[in-house]
């Protein structure tokens, strides 16, 4: 068993330490005698800072002092500020990044669709078109499953309700109508059926005209307003896409065909140290065996965005990350609202000061790879490699956008921890051990173990083998609870 460490300073140019476990006033850590309790997570200067000096964790800048802070003292918003502000300008410092490592061959077994796409769930789904028509859907599941008991042959019936779909205009209109065209086409659904009012902004037959390809056999329509007893003939289409469906076998493919979403939410002090940083190593190692990584959460790459930006591929995809991240400045500054108005109440709890301190603990998730393509609203995955996507920091939100950008499950850290789950498998990675043990009915993996001194090397063989047998189809946890949500991003104005 290894010995617990107390604390880390995880570059030799940070001015601070981190607590690793909850430090007494009058310890020596780090060299340092604590001037005060330090909480877990939290941090304590190493030198004195002058106020105004800039305060240097992970070998970057977090911030500036608000006062002078002596050897041991807790640094956090009581001494210190952000030092970001507004739009940026950005130059191109590509960093070449290390040679890709020989990986370990894995296999999984998933479904291969007719348009050639991976699933690893094979799922019958009702989506509705407008929020209008939410509690009908979740009927024509509730009579389909009664009827039909435990469905053998498939993962599963679900609805996924939202509120929008009507009294929507211009980006909103459009985006809520691509972000649910995505998930009709979702390779985890087997079978979908689409179901609508009827007299909604976001209609029928446009919603079907500019679909694209689709599989005809495993999609649906249904309008309401067009029929006697919507829910008896939901459950009539619903046995038609389950007959279609039920037969589909897993077949053996390589990992590479994996494309995983990279989230965190109700971080804490110890998740730039533990959870993000096995996250990342999970990136790499899934791009250099030829498969597909996203990260988002756009606001919670400000103040790390220049190192993203240093290691996109090249120019082109440079200048779309500085799009992506002044432009989701410019849309805060559009509504009148703080650019920096983050972290939350409960980062703050965990140990997390200014958005600098969070960014550069959130983009760890990224790992050390190249940066191949980003995308923006609509788009789905076409590279191999790490992407980044647009979106917010909102939990549910962001995990709708990762799913519809073609993400068949995410990886989701979490310091305080969340039930919360999306419409694709969200495996919960929790920070410390403590969050674990409290919550088995939230967290699938304990990354905490790290802080007590296991290798990085071997919670990433835990993690890819967990990993493994989620697209095998072991049930996370969210799905065994059954916790699964969407959130369309809205941005604009309801009629």
């Amino acid at each position: 068993m290894n010995e617990m460490k107390k604390t880390i300073v995880i570059s030799p140019s940070d001015s601070v330490g981190v607590a690793l476990t909850a430090l007494k006033k009058g310890e020596t850590a780090e060299g340092v005698t604590l001037a005060e309790d330090i909480a877990k997570g939290h941090k304590f200067a190493l030198r004195p800072i002058k106020k105004g000096e800039r305060v240097i964790k992970y070998g970057e800048v977090i911030g500036q002092a608000t006062a002078d802070i002596a050897p041991g003292e807790h640094i956090h918003s009581h001494n210190m500020a952000t030092c970001l502000d507004g739009t940026l300008e950005y130059t191109y410092n590509r960093k070449e990044p290390a040679p890709a490592k020989e990986v370990k061959p894995r296999t999984v077994s998933v479904y291969e669709r007719k348009n050639g796409e991976a699933g690893i769930r094979n799922e019958l789904w009702v989506i509705p078109t407008v929020g209008c028509v939410n509690a009908q859907a979740r009927a024509v599941v509730a009579a389909f499953t009664k009827k039909h008991g435990d469905l053998p042959g498939i993962d599963g019936c679900y609805t996924f309700t939202h509120p929008y779909g009507c009294s929507q205009i211009g980006e909103d209109h459009e985006r809520t109508k691509l972000l649910l065209q995505r998930m009709v086409k979702h390779p985890n659904c087997g079978g979908v059926l689409v179901l609508g009012l009827g007299c909604e902004n976001n209609r029928m037959d446009v919603f079907r005209e500019t679909l694209g390809d689709y599989d005809t056999e495993r999609t649906e329509f249904l309008v309401a307003q067009e029929v006697q007893d919507e829910i008896a003939e939901g459950v009539k289409l619903l046995e038609k896409l389950y007959e279609r469906a039920k037969d589909d076998k897993r077949v053996p493919k390589d990992i590479s065909c994996l494309k995983v979403g990279l989230k965190c939410g109700g971080s804490d002090g110890l998740s730039g140290i533990t959870a993000n940083p096995l996250v990342g190593r999970f990136s790499d190692y899934i791009a250099a065996a030829g498969g597909t990584t996203v990260l988002t959460e756009v606001p919670e790459m400000f103040g790390a965005e220049q190192l993203l930006m240093d290691r996109a591929k090249d120019e082109a995809t440079f200048g779309k990350i500085v799009k992506l991240v002044n432009g989701f400045k410019e849309y805060y500054q559009k509504h009148d609202q703080p650019v920096y108005e983050n972290p939350s109440p409960g980062n703050k709890a965990g140990g997390i000061t200014t958005l600098e301190d969070k960014s550069l603990g959130c983009t760890q998730k990224s790992g050390s790879g190249e940066v191949c393509d980003v995308l923006f609203d609509g788009d789905t995955l076409t590279s191999h490699g790490l992407n980044l996507l647009n979106g917010p920091g909102n939990d549910m939100v962001a995990i709708t956008n990762l799913g519809c950008a073609g993400c068949h499950l995410v990886l989701f850290t979490t310091g305080r921890g969340t039930p919360f789950g999306g419409f694709v498998p969200t495996v919960k990675i929790s920070t410390n051990s403590d969050l674990a043990g409290r919550k088995p009915n939230w967290i699938d993996f304990d990354a905490g173990g790290i802080a007590a001194g296991a290798s990085f090397e071997s919670k990433l063989e835990e993690l890819t083998d967990l990993v493994v047998a989620v697209a095998n189809g072991q049930q996370t946890v969210n799905e065994r609870y059954n916790s699964r949500d969407i959130a369309l991003f809205k941005t604009g104005v309801t009629l």
